[in-house]
C-alpha cells in the first residue's frame, strides 16, 4: 500500500472555496483520506475522534488561527508529531518565524499551484 493510500489529512480553512481547492488538489495526487474543518476548534474535535498524519491549515481564521491550532497540536502528546503545513495569504516573516518556533513543518503562500502544494506536502511526509 502506497503512502498516498495510507495518509490521513485534515484540511482546515474558514473559506469553503479554499477547502474545496485543497481537497481537489489532494484528490488529484491520489490522497483520498481527507477530513475538513472550518476552524481550529472543529479540527481539534475531529482529530480527537480520528487522528491524522498531516494538517493543512490556513493561517487567518476566526476564533483560533492556524498558529494557535499548531500550538495546541504541539502541546498534546497524541498530536505533537502530526505534520503541519501552514497556508497563508500573508507570508509575513513574523508569522513564518512564529510558526517555525512552534514546530511548523512547512508553509505555502497563497495563491499557489497544485505542484507547489504537492512539493510542500512531500517535504513533510515523503514522496507521494
Amino acid at each position: 500500500m502506497s503512502l498516498r493510500d495510507q495518509l490521513r489529512v485534515m484540511v482546515v480553512d474558514d473559506m469553503s472555496t479554499s477547502r474545496g481547492l485543497i481537497t481537489q488538489a489532494l484528490d488529484s495526487f491520489g490522497i483520498r483520506n481527507v477530513a475538513t474543518a472550518s476552524d481550529g476548534k472543529a479540527a481539534l474535535a475531529g482529530m480527537a475522534k480520528a487522528p491524522v498524519h498531516l494538517v493543512i491549515s490556513d493561517y487567518n481564521m476566526p476564533e483560533m488561527d492556524g498558529l494557535h491550532l499548531l500550538h495546541y497540536l504541539r502541546s498534546a502528546p497524541q498530536t505533537q508529531k502530526t505534520g503541519f503545513l501552514l497556508i497563508t495569504g500573508k507570508a509575513d516573516p513574523a508569522i513564518i518565524n512564529k510558526g517555525k518556533q512552534l514546530g511548523m513543518n512547512n508553509y505555502l503562500a497563497k495563491p499557489f499551484q497544485n505542484d507547489q502544494l504537492k512539493g510542500a506536502i512531500e517535504a513533510i511526509v515523503g514522496r507521494l
